[in-house]
């Protein structure tokens, strides 16, 4: 039962890394991993770890969302470019852009939705100083709602953490 603790927690690891990177599931597989832990041990003392996991995942989703939203509103984007940078994301995300002297598919994350998004905004405005600066206001609120997603997935997996360790780390018949 002790193994199986220590493989969630790094599967929530993996979650908290997940939360900054695109292609990694974040808050969502420290939820589901919180959730088998439960199932395994009836949830008892998951009361708190499990409503923190599904706020921050409702919060951090929403944020997520809000922040791109106004970064584009507020750098004056079209859809085209957010299109743009979504399609350029998942270019990056699969290596599908010229590969690159360094840095790999983890720079082409952050490349593609930059591209993506300016050459989404170039196609509607045709207007390269406005392409560019539309483009980088949506990857400036998609990297703002990267890290609330980031601290929201600490919090969850801190909590979890918190709660359950000592429980787990007791000796047993030790009192």
């Amino acid at each position: 039962m002790v193994y199986l603790y220590w493989i969630l927690v790094a599967v929530m690891l993996v979650g908290v890394i997940g939360s900054i990177a695109p292609a990694i599931p974040g808050i969502g597989l420290i939820a589901l991993a919180i959730a088998v832990w439960g199932l395994v041990n009836g949830f008892t003392g998951l009361g708190i770890p499990l409503t923190v996991a599904v706020v921050c995942l409702l919060v951090g989703t929403g944020v997520d969302f809000l922040a791109t939203y106004l970064g584009a509103k507020k750098a004056g984007a079209s859809k085209w470019g957010q299109i743009g940078a979504v399609v350029g994301l998942l270019l990056g995300l699969f290596g599908l852009l010229p590969a690159l002297p360094f840095g790999g598919p983890f720079l082409g994350l952050i490349i593609g939705p930059i591209v993506g998004a300016i050459l989404g905004e170039l196609l509607f405005r045709r207007n390269l100083r406005l392409a560019i600066k539309a483009g980088l206001g949506i990857v400036v609120g998609s990297l703002i709602g990267r890290l609330m997603q980031f601290i929201l997935a600490i919090a969850t997996f801190a909590v979890f953490l918190w709660t359950t360790l000592p429980t787990v780390t007791a000796v047993p018949g030790a009192a």
